[in-house]
């Protein structure tokens, strides 16, 4: 096993968040890019409008590092025609792979037909070019029951929906980081979300975001049946270091 299949290495700050100009923020966003690419990362994840910059340096470096970026990023409550416009326009610009934040809070004040719209069209949006889509369900916002409901919600929406061929394309992800929480809690992955995750998404694949930081916490997540791993530390987890990062 190669570790390095199962990593998606990860900057999503704004010029804000990362207390930097836009230059210099671009400079990071340009090191993360070219590491994923000298690394061989499975992927490199970006904001969208990073997205047009990695195409660039990937084709000139002609690697196969594939090119995810955020749809909806981080709250996941906009418009279902402004989350398809942002997915249209990344696809249009290089993307290879869509990870929409779920409107977890339409979900749990009980709009479950919103939910599964946006699931079914952002879904179909990717699928018809060719993408791999992921739902961010943010489960540091969920308690366990609300966990397996919307994991399950997304499995049933897209089994009655898409072939089973497609199951592969549409993944569950756990995570994205940026959700604030009470007394410091975990805002990523965790070893019992991911469980719950894995037992009501099945047979979609899972991500786990957020929250893994060193070699065996990767290790132990693929153990359990993670596919991919989101992480800001990905270099550091593939040479057995512990990450310092928060993602």
């Amino acid at each position: 096993m190669n570790i390095k299949d199962y990593l998606d290495s990860t900057y999503l700050k704004t010029n804000t968040q990362a207390g930097l100009s836009e230059k210099d923020n671009e400079t990071v966003v340009q090191g993360f890019i070219k590491e994923a690419i000298d690394e061989k990362f499975k992927l490199i994840m970006i904001r969208p409008d990073r997205v047009a910059l990695a195409k660039k340096m990937i084709v000139e470096a002609q690697s196969k590092v594939l090119i995810g970026t955020v749809i909806d990023f981080p709250g996941g409550n906009s418009a279902l025609d402004k989350k398809l416009k942002e997915a249209f326009e990344c696809i249009q610009n290089g993307a290879d792979e869509l990870d929409y934040v779920c409107n977890y809070e339409a979900f749990k004040n009980g709009e479950v037909d919103l939910v599964k719209e946006e699931i079914l069209k952002g879904t179909r949006l990717g699928l018809v070019h060719n993408k791999i889509v992921k739902w961010i369900i943010e489960v540091a916002a969920l308690n366990d029951l609300q966990i397996a409901q919307l994991s399950a919600l997304i499995k049933n929406v897209v089994i009655s929906n898409f072939k089973e061929s497609d199951y592969n394309s549409v993944f569950v992800k756990s995570s994205t980081g940026f959700f604030v929480t009470k007394d410091n809690l975990p805002n990523g992955a965790t070893v019992p979300s991911i469980k719950i995750m894995l037992e009501n998404s099945f047979p979609l694949p899972v991500k786990a975001a957020g929250g893994v930081r060193t070699y065996d916490e990767a290790i132990e997540m693929i153990a359990i049946g993670v596919k991919r791993i989101g992480t800001s530390g990905a270099k550091a987890i593939a040479n057995s270091e512990e990450s310092s990062t928060q993602y």
